[in-house]
Formats: C-alpha cells, sequence, structure tokens
C-alpha cells in the first residue's frame, strides 16, 4: 500500500476548510454517512485533485458475538469502490447484542464498546474479522478503541491482543494514540508497553484526536485540542515505525481553519521528532507489507483457524448482553464491573445519544427548546435503542407526544405531533391544500 501521508478526517462542517488546507494528503470519511450515488461536491473534487478518501466504518461491530452483517459489508464495499480507495477501516469493538443468538431482546448501543480480551474474544474477532476480508475489494485495518470500562478477567494485554489478531488474520491495524492515552487515564495500561507489543510491521495509519479529563476520567470527546501527552505517544509511535500515514480527526466543536491546521502542524511535529530520534529509521514512500495484507488473504503464520463454534459465540454474547443491558436499559451491572464507572459509561451513551438524535432530527431540538436534552435523556434511561437513531428519533417523539403534562404549550405539542405525523408513515404526507383540508376536518370531527 502507497504511503498516504498526512490528512484530516472530513466532515461536513470543514469541507471548505478542509479542501483549502495546505499540506493535506488524504480524507477519511464516516461510511455510514456516504451515499455512493450522491457523493458530496467536497469529496468529488477533493478525488479529482487526487486526494485519497477513505471510508471508516463505524457499525460493523466485528467485535460482537454475531457473525459480521452481509448488508453492512455490502454497503462498505461499495463505498470502498466508488471511491477508489487503497483500504477500509473498522473498530475492534461490539456495536449490538442480544438477539437470536442469546434469545434476549436486540439492543443498540450507538457506539463502540470495548471487547473482553480473551481467547474466546479473540477467536470469535478473528473469524469476523476474515469474514469480513472476504467480503471487501480491498485491504481491511481495524482500529483499537477508547473504553471507560475494564471487562474483568482478561487474558491477554492489548497490545498481545493486537498482535494475535494481525498475526492470525493479516488484518492491518489502525493505531489511535487518543485512545492509548484515555485507555492509559481509565485503566491504567501502559501506551508505551502496548507500542512495544504491536506487530508495527501491520500499521496502516494512526489517528490522533483531542479529548478532556473529568474527575479522573478522560473523555475521548473528538471535540477538544489534541493534549500533549497524545502528541508524546504519536511521537513514540514515529520512534519505532514511520507511520504510512497519520490523521487528525475532529467531530465537534470545529475550530477555524488556522486553529485545524495549527493541529495538523503540532502532528507533522511529533511525527518528526520521533523520526529524528529513532535509531533505526523505516523509510521509504511505502509502508512495510505483511503476509495477508491482499484482501480476502490470510495470514500464513496463524493459529486456530477452525470455525468458531455456537457455544463460544453464545457465551460471549451472553456477556456483552448483559453489559450492554446494564448500560442502555437499566438492569443489573455483571459481577466483576467497576458499577461507578458502568454508570459513567451509561451517562456518556444516554448522551451521545443526545446528540445524534439531535443532528438526524434537527428540528426536536428547534421545537422542543431547552427541554429537548432532558426529555431525551429521562426517555433514554427506560427506552434502550433497538433500530437506529431515525426510529429513535420517532420512538422519543412519540413518548413525549403520550407523557407531555397537561399545561404543555399547546403549539409546541401541535409542532411535535405534526413532525411525527409527517414521518412515522410508509411516505411523506401529502402537502397538496385538499389534503391539509382533509387532516384538519378529520381532527376537528375526532374532537367532538
Amino acid at each position: 500500500m502507497a504511503r498516504l501521508g498526512t490528512g484530516i478526517g472530513w466532515r461536513p462542517e470543514i469541507a471548505d476548510v478542509v479542501e483549502g488546507m495546505p499540506g493535506i494528503e488524504w480524507v477519511e470519511a464516516v461510511s455510514e454517512n456516504l451515499c455512493p450515488g450522491h457523493l458530496p461536491d467536497s469529496l468529488l473534487r477533493l478525488r479529482e485533485r487526487g486526494v485519497t478518501v477513505v471510508p471508516h466504518g463505524v457499525s460493523l461491530g466485528l467485535g460482537g458475538a454475531e457473525r459480521p452483517d452481509a448488508g453492512r459489508l455490502a454497503a462498505l464495499a461499495e463505498r470502498a469502490q466508488v471511491l477508489g480507495s487503497p483500504l477500509v477501516t473498522e473498530h475492534i469493538a461490539f456495536v449490538r447484542a442480544g438477539g437470536a443468538l442469546t434469545a434476549s431482546p436486540p439492543l443498540e448501543a450507538g457506539h463502540l464498546l470495548p471487547v473482553p480480551r480473551t481467547r474466546d474474544a479473540l477467536d470469535v474477532l478473528c473469524e469476523n474479522v476474515r469474514i469480513a476480508q472476504d467480503a471487501l475489494p480491498v485491504p481491511l485495518a481495524v482500529e483499537n478503541i477508547a473504553a471507560l470500562v475494564a471487562w474483568p478477567d482478561e487474558e491477554l494485554t492489548e497490545g498481545q491482543f493486537l498482535y494475535e489478531l494481525a498475526d492470525r488474520t493479516g488484518v492491518r491495524l489502525l493505531i489511535d494514540v487518543a485512545n492509548l492515552h484515555t485507555n492509559h487515564v481509565n485503566l491504567g495500561s501502559d501506551p508505551a508497553e502496548a507500542l512495544a507489543e504491536l506487530p508495527l510491521e501491520a500499521l496502516a495509519y494512526v489517528h490522533v484526536a483531542g479529548g478532556f479529563e473529568r474527575d479522573g476520567v478522560w473523555h475521548d470527546s473528538h471535540a477538544h485540542p489534541v493534549a500533549r501527552p497524545v502528541l508524546d505517544i504519536l511521537t513514540d509511535l514515529a520512534s519505532r515505525v514511520a507511520p504510512p500515514g497519520v490523521l487528525l480527526e475532529r467531530d465537534e466543536n470545529f475550530p477555524d481553519g488556522d486553529e485545524l491546521s495549527g493541529e495538523v502542524e503540532a502532528i507533522r511535529t511529533a511525527v518528526a521528532k520521533g523520526r529524528a530520534g529513532s535509531p533505526a529509521a523505516v523509510t521509504g514512500g511505502a509502508a512495510p507489507r505483511i503476509s495477508g495484507a491482499g484482501p480476502g488473504s490470510r495470514s500464513a503464520s496463524r493459529s486456530g483457524s477452525g470455525s468458531v463454534g455456537d457455544a463460544v459465540r453464545q457465551r460471549l454474547g451472553l456477556a456483552q448482553a448483559a453489559l450492554l443491558s446494564a448500560l442502555v436499559a437499566g438492569t443489573p451491572v455483571p459481577e466483576g464491573f467497576d458499577r461507578v464507572r458502568v454508570g459513567v459509561q451509561a451517562r456518556a451513551l444516554a448522551g451521545k445519544r443526545a446528540d445524534v438524535v439531535g443532528k438526524v432530527a434537527p428540528e426536536l431540538p428547534v421545537i422542543l427548546g431547552t427541554r429537548y436534552r432532558p426529555a431525551f435523556l429521562a426517555y433514554a434511561q427506560g427506552s434502550p435503542m433497538t433500530g437506529g437513531y431515525r426510529r429513535d428519533a420517532l420512538d422519543f417523539a412519540a413518548q413525549v407526544l403520550r407523557t407531555a403534562p397537561g399545561d404543555e404549550d399547546p403549539a409546541v405539542r401541535r409542532a411535535l405531533r405534526e413532525w411525527w405525523l409527517d414521518r412515522s408513515g410508509p411516505v411523506p404526507r401529502s402537502g397538496r391544500p385538499g389534503a391539509r383540508l382533509a387532516r384538519a376536518t378529520r381532527r376537528v370531527l375526532l374532537r367532538r
């Protein structure tokens, strides 16, 4: 794979800034936010200039107990083909649990949750990665995630877990140095130890992002400046291997172009510092190749290549469903978990749901005003997400309409009801005058 260089996460809010930013050699776009037949003009212009675009998936759930969904894989493959991407990326995480495998209600996290670093979970992850590799037209790279919660009775360190994953599947690694810092603060893991254990020859590229610390917990927000400890980890990594690519992620609270350019330059400086101090610099334009780097291929050195039995997947599924249910449905915290941390994670998940629903359905915060967030958080406590954020927005609006107090502003209730009716049917309601008159007449008759 050719060298990527220095890049930035493409987001619609900063599309113009990214296009005009000097020295940007590639961008990464969230796969689920792209429609292959209607790509944003900004991405098309970047492609015409020769800027590489990499689709970055967030919903596949490769670390989940179920095998990867064929439809999600096909969508990821389609985006890679449309964009002419040299690779695609996803996460080492689970995002849903329950369902037929565990004979329990299906639950969606709406967020990336950590996989237990056990032999069972590793076997399942390896098989899921191989399934994904076979379905994708380009190489796959997988990313380490940030965690607020540690699983009890883990058998491997993060570095060992990633090493075995790459060795057994030939998958490339997307190393997020901000997530290594997050896990250092939250879980006590050592970033230098993790880097020392990684198969750096498998490195595809590196993520760098900002966050903040509150009450001893680091939140990987992607909405704050990159902290010095994160840049220091990047320098350490660059002293061990020349990163084929390094990318700045920013998802919220976008600063002006000069500040973003300054963060990109700080990343370049951190990499250069690491390379200058490296006793054995890996140079050149191409990334090191590893066994099994091509699409659908396998590492010849992997072990345990047999199919994972349903019993192993069921054990993992039950454990993940118990944790996710505690996080999003208020059920008891499974034995061995830190109850305080689970509470922090549960609040973070509910807050993220509120934020994303507010973006997916921007009319709701406008209609409800300052009531939106507290009302949504109250709804989230007893209403786990089961069908994605658009379904979540409709269910939330329906609950508000059912439970609104008697002194609710009639105009607010009317606006919310109209919003819900326009979106809850199979097709939008007609806006023709005759249809509007019929709806108004029906409402009058129903009141009698």
